[in-house]
């Protein structure tokens, strides 16, 4: 590495083996000309915070920022894609657009109608998971407002570790009784952290 960069040659790799040899900080320092010995921190506090980076000015602070909302464009386009939900990936291309990069957890519902046809997507609230806060009243409230045959609940954790933890296997159950009183069964829970999710119907965790 030079100072102004990756070196020529470090560069030209990527035309030859492709741009997977690259880490996230050495892609964002071919992306933005920006130093990679200046992309100190986590991959997720520079998108968020590239002002805070030593050594950069308002040019190349824009420049990150440009990325990361290219970035959050691409995913939403890909989401286009998705009309009727197969699998847990597909409710993940659907919604990761909608949660990428927050700092705070975010509780949402995905409504569906008898042939799983996407609706739309909800979001319930913001903040810490708890039973307090994410209600079923809220969430089937929105399922009724839209004629929702079937509901799919998503939520992040910003920590990027998915594994479910015991209040969100309370706050599942809770909605699952609420949707079969309802007839409005929930099909899953799917949990997003950082590039990889956890489907709490596949991990037998839906009661």
């Amino acid at each position: 590495m030079c100072k102004k960069g990756l070196d020529s040659k470090v560069r030209e790799c990527g035309t030859i083996y492709g741009m997977d040899i690259y880490s996230n900080h050495e892609l964002l320092s071919l992306a933005t000309s920006i130093n990679p010995d200046l992309l100190t921190g986590s991959f997720q506090e520079i998108l968020d915070c590239p002002s805070t980076l030593k050594g950069i000015g308002k040019k190349k602070e824009l420049a990150v920022l440009a990325v990361k909302e290219l970035v959050r464009r691409l995913m939403k386009e890909d989401s286009r894609t998705v009309r009727i939900i197969r699998s847990p990936e597909d409710v993940v291309r659907f919604s990761r657009h909608h949660f990428w990069q927050e700092q705070k957890e975010h509780f949402a519902v995905l409504l569906l109608n008898t042939k799983n046809h996407v609706i739309g997507l909800k979001n319930i609230s913001i903040g810490g998971l708890s039973s307090s806060i994410v209600h079923p009243r809220e969430v089937f409230e929105a399922a009724v407002l839209h004629h929702s045959a079937a509901i799919i609940l998503l939520h992040n954790h910003p920590s990027g570790d998915p594994t479910p933890s015991q209040e969100d296997i309370n706050v599942t159950e809770r909605m699952v009784k609420a949707g079969t009183l309802m007839d409005i069964p929930v099909l899953d829970h799917i949990i997003l952290g950082n590039g990889r999710f956890v489907s709490m119907k596949e991990k037998d965790m839906l009661h």
